[in-house]
């Protein structure tokens, strides 16, 4: 457990090479600077900057400054905090979910929701309909593109090695996007039948992808994505707090260039792992809630 008690809910870990350090985005508003050491457990963790919302998936730029998913650019430079877009097509954004940052700058995110808040993500799932976008911002002309809509909860973003295309994760598998080449601007799938149902994406630069798994696939949560009538079922428990728990197995996926599965690690008592990020022989799992960040080594 690295940082235990001192970064609660790092949905996404970034790690910046030229510092050393990795930056999580928590629950408080904080993103927060960890730099690991020895065990982990005596890592030294230190408050950035606050968003002043709630950051989640969190990418470097081009020149060094840090992409969050909070509605905000956050300059590594003095820490300042810079709106790049909130809306698109008059359409404000409600739940900016994930990110990557291309070569030539152009930010590619998602929207989960434009409906539902974070806090109201279990609705868009019993609802069951799609209120989600795949976009893009081109820091030159601030000019910001739908590429997707009618999604699923698209969360996690990854460009691929070549950037010839751009992997963005739904609630039950990933697309890509292609973004150069004679299929640009059209979309097919990466990767299905996950056991789990994804949210970040990262690519670890040794032809891999780290998917993270908030959960386990169950009957339940399949019938539940199926039918109708189980969700509405589901949304009364919910109403009274008594939603069953169907929220474990989490973990995260490897799989290669091809979307073809490498690794799986996962544990029945872990839920709502949010991203997985290979650092040296360490994998580092952020979380919704959890107060730490987990590392597993990997040898």
């Amino acid at each position: 457990m690295v940082g235990a008690g001192r970064v609660v809910g790092p949905e996404d870990v970034v790690y910046d090479p030229e510092s050393g350090v990795i930056y999580v985005g928590c629950a408080d508003g904080w993103v927060k600077q960890v730099e690991v050491s020895g065990s982990g457990r005596d890592s030294a963790v230190e408050d950035w900057v606050n968003t002043g919302g709630r950051p989640l998936g969190l990418a470097l730029g081009r020149d060094g400054e840090l992409i969050v998913c909070d509605s905000y650019k956050v300059s590594k430079r003095d820490g300042t905090v810079e709106l790049l877009t909130d809306e698109a097509e008059g359409l404000k954004f409600n739940l900016t979910d994930g990110a990557d940052v291309a070569r030539d700058g152009t930010i590619y995110f998602t929207d989960a929701s434009y409906k539902y808040t974070l806090k109201e993500a279990i609705w868009d799932v019993l609802e069951g309909q799609p209120h989600g976008r795949f976009l893009s911002y081109d820091p030159t002309t601030k000019e910001t593109q739908v590429l997707a809509r009618d999604l699923y909860f698209p969360n996690g973003v990854a460009l691929s090695p070549d950037q010839s295309f751009v992997i963005f994760c739904e609630t039950r598998w990933c697309k890509r996007y292609y973004i150069t080449g004679e299929r640009k601007g059209h979309i097919d799938t990466f990767i299905d039948r996950l056991p789990g149902y994804p949210d970040n994406i990262r690519y670890d630069g040794e032809g891999h992808y780290w998917i993270a798994l908030y959960s386990g696939s169950s009957m339940f949560n399949k019938l539940l994505l199926k039918y109708p009538f189980i969700r509405k079922g589901a949304a009364i428990l919910e109403r009274f707090d008594r939603r069953p728990v169907m929220d474990k197995n989490s973990g995260v996926f490897q799989v290669d260039l091809e979307g073809k599965p490498v690794a799986h690690y996962y544990d029945p008592q872990l839920s709502f792992i949010s991203s997985g990020n290979k650092i040296g022989d360490y994998l580092y799992c952020g979380s919704l809630y959890y107060p730490y960040i987990l590392r597993l080594k990997l040898d």
